[in-house]
């Protein structure tokens, strides 16, 4: 991560922290993911992990459509 990259989430301006397929989310938007992720079911964290980063990305910007920068 660095000065270069951006949260994946559009509009936002808060510094990066951890990565989203091959984007990069800040802390608040990751975490969002991640509970977004859960409530998809268990099975997502499994299925998940196992994916390519491309496949990944899919998952990212099907969650992005949903998130709301306040």
């Amino acid at each position: 991560m660095g000065d270069t990259q951006h949260c994946l989430v559009p509009n936002c301006t808060n510094k990066t922290y951890a990565p989203t397929g091959t984007g990069v989310a800040c802390k608040e938007h990751f975490l969002n993911f991640l509970k977004w992720r859960r409530k998809k079911g268990a099975q997502m964290f499994s299925k998940y992990a196992a994916m390519t980063m491309p496949e990944r990305d899919v998952v990212a910007t099907e969650w992005v459509k949903i998130v709301k920068v306040e």
